[in-house]
């Protein structure tokens, strides 16, 4: 063994042994690398192998003819005077290539099953369209889709993401990060509460307004361990790391369940729910509360029927003890069908939707309060011929005679 190609081997285990790839691997590939630097020679045969003895470092080339079918049937040594310069300078080019190729692949096998989880990185650089976190050996691309509205990410200030995509690429892998994705919740929780990564306490349905408000439904495995407990903390210490991370925004944890009626209950707290009715076929759920609890459970700008329709599966209609009355005072009464429009001189008019003259709302005024007046003028006679002022007859004409068919009440016409 020469001492040149002693210490080519040594230098050569020394790279592997550094970047974690096999001396085999480097060999290989400079023996594909020297092939191609050999066929560029004037003389060089139209078929070679390169040999490289992982013993000795002896480098040989062979030159070989092969038939029709691809099988070597003369082979001899073609080995140039000066191929040990030519090796020399071949390597380096070919080892740095090499370990920048495996280097790569490692990186992208490394998070190219990850997706789904959490990563913690540090801000690099943040502009109008991506932020970019430096997670140790690669980045990690979080674009402006996958960002929080009103959260600003300074350089230097650590962060957790959710890996929504793992991509290949010539450069290396592309790792694409997400802070709005629901599934940064569920790992958010799994790395504070023990009972949900144990199997314990699952974590059921998740919905989220990124930056405002998430409600999430758990579910115990054990009768006696309390999932919203678990999830709480002592003293909402847990809720609060989750709350945190995500930089103030509120998380609501309500118990699962697989009857749906106590699901939508729950999901709609703080607001206290009075009954739910379920329509299967539409996949509405009616919901009756309180008076006083009806803004609780509408949410500020409906954000909390909202949520609670997107953590159950079903559309959620929320109407007060009085709402509900109300139209069960109304279901026997026969209303006015037509539409408000306007006509060419550009006044409003009612038009009924059997057809017939259109209606001004001046007109319909006067002819309620002339039917109104008759209705009193009756009732008066009634009195001075000594009928009872209650009697049975006068309440159907009055009713009729306030709101004529074809046309609204006066107060809609305003």
């Amino acid at each position: 063994m020469s001492k040149t190609n002693f210490e080519f081997l040594d230098a050569l285990g020394q790279i592997a042994r550094d970047k974690g790839i096999s001396v085999e691997t480097l060999l290989d590939a400079l023996a594909n690398a020297l092939v191609a630097a050999y066929k560029r020679r004037p003389d060089a045969a139209e078929e070679a192998v390169v040999t490289i003895d992982p013993e000795s470092g002896e480098i040989r080339v062979y030159g070989q003819e092969l038939d029709e079918d691809g099988t070597v049937i003369r082979e001899w040594d073609d080995t140039p005077a000066d191929f040990g310069r030519i090796a020399a300078q071949t390597a380096k080019q070919v080892i740095l290539q090499r370990i920048r190729e495996v280097e790569r692949d490692m990186k992208y096998e490394e998070y190219a099953g990850r997706e789904g989880d959490i990563v913690t990185g540090i801000v690099q650089q943040t502009d109008n369209r991506y932020t970019l976190l430096d997670l140790g050996k690669v980045e990690a691309l979080l674009p402006q889709a996958e960002q929080v509205s009103y959260e600003r990410y300074e350089h230097g200030a650590r962060l957790k993401a959710y890996i929504v995509e793992v991509r290949k690429t010539t450069k290396g892998p592309q790792i694409v990060v997400s802070r709005t994705h629901p599934g940064l919740i569920k790992r958010l929780f799994e790395l504070e509460v023990p009972e949900i990564s144990g199997g314990v306490v699952e974590l059921k349905a998740v919905a989220r307004e990124p930056g405002h408000r998430t409600k999430i439904a758990v579910w115990s495995n054990d009768p006696n361990v309390d999932p919203v407990g678990a999830c709480v903390g002592a003293r909402g210490s847990r809720v609060r790391m989750v709350t945190n991370e995500l930089r103030g925004e509120r998380v609501d944890v309500v118990p699962f369940s697989d009857d749906p009626v106590e699901l939508i209950q729950n999901a709609l707290a703080p607001a206290r729910v009075r009954e739910v009715h379920l329509d299967d076929a539409t996949g509405t759920a009616t919901v009756i509360v309180s008076d006083y609890q009806l803004s609780l459970a509408i949410g500020k700008e409906g954000q909390n029927a909202r949520l609670a329709a997107r953590l159950t599966g079903w559309r959620i209609d929320i109407k007060s003890e009085t709402q509900l009355e109300e139209e069960a005072a109304y279901e026997g009464q026969d209303w006015a069908e037509g539409e408000w429009v306007e006509d060419e001189s550009g006044e409003m008019v009612w038009k009924p939707a059997e057809g017939g003259e259109a209606i001004s709302a001046e007109a319909w005024t006067h002819a309620a309060e002339e039917q109104a007046d008759e209705v009193t003028e009756a009732a008066e006679g009634a009195q001075a011929t000594g009928d009872p002022a209650d009697e049975p007859t006068a309440a159907p004409e009055a009713e009729p005679a306030a709101e004529p068919a074809g046309a609204p009440g006066a107060g809609e016409a305003e």
